[in-house]
C-alpha cells in the first residue's frame, strides 16, 4: 500500500511537472508568433524555423498538460450524470473512464511503436531534428498519462480517491491556495 501511495504522489508531481513545463512551452509559442509577425512585416523576412519549433511546442503542449488533467479527471468532463448516482456506481463510472483512457493511451504507444522507428531517422525540414525528438515529448506525455491512468485504475480496485494526489490545496472558496 505505501509502494502504490508513493507511485500515485511521484506521478502527482511529475503531471505537475508537465503541466509548469506546458506553460513555459505556451509562452514560447507566443513569443515566436510574434518573432515571426515582427520578421515578415518589418523586416520582409520568412522564419520557418520559427513555425516548425511552435508547432513542436504546440505537440509537447498538448501532451504534457494531459497527464495532469487525466489525474484530475477533468479531461472532458459532464458530471451531471456521475454526480446523480450513489458512491458505488460513480466509483464504476470513474473506473470505466480511466480503463478507456489507459486504452486511448495503450493505442497512442503502439502507434509511437510503429511510427517512430520508420519515421524517427528522418529530419524535420526546417530545423533539421530528428523526428524522434520532434514528437519525443508526445512520447513522454504519453507514457506519463499511461502510468497515471493505471495508478488510478488501482487506486480505484483498492477503494481509494484516485483523484487525491493530483488536486491543489485549495481554500473553503475554492481558488488554489
Amino acid at each position: 500500500m505505501q509502494v502504490e501511495t508513493l507511485s500515485r504522489a511521484i506521478f502527482a508531481r511529475l503531471a505537475r511537472l508537465g503541466l509548469s513545463f506546458s506553460i513555459f512551452l505556451l509562452a514560447l509559442i507566443a513569443a515566436l508568433v510574434v518573432l515571426q509577425v515582427a520578421a515578415r512585416n518589418l523586416f520582409d523576412l520568412g522564419l520557418p524555423w520559427a513555425d516548425e519549433l511552435a508547432r513542436f511546442c504546440a505537440i509537447g503542449l498538448v501532451f504534457l498538460a494531459t497527464p495532469s488533467l487525466a489525474g484530475r479527471q477533468v479531461m472532458v468532463s459532464v458530471t451531471m450524470l456521475p454526480d446523480a448516482m450513489s458512491t458505488s456506481v460513480r466509483r464504476w463510472m470513474i473506473l470505466i473512464a480511466d480503463v478507456a483512457t489507459l486504452v486511448f493511451a495503450g493505442l497512442l504507444l503502439w502507434s509511437y511503436a510503429e511510427f517512430l522507428p520508420k519515421a524517427g531517422k528522418f529530419l524535420t525540414p526546417a530545423m533539421g531534428v530528428p523526428n524522434w525528438f520532434y514528437y519525443s515529448l508526445a512520447l513522454c506525455g504519453s507514457l506519463l498519462l499511461t502510468a497515471i491512468a493505471v495508478t488510478r485504475i488501482l487506486a480505484t480496485l483498492a477503494g481509494c480517491d484516485p483523484t487525491a494526489p493530483y488536486h491543489e490545496p485549495r481554500d473553503e472558496s475554492g481558488l488554489p491556495i
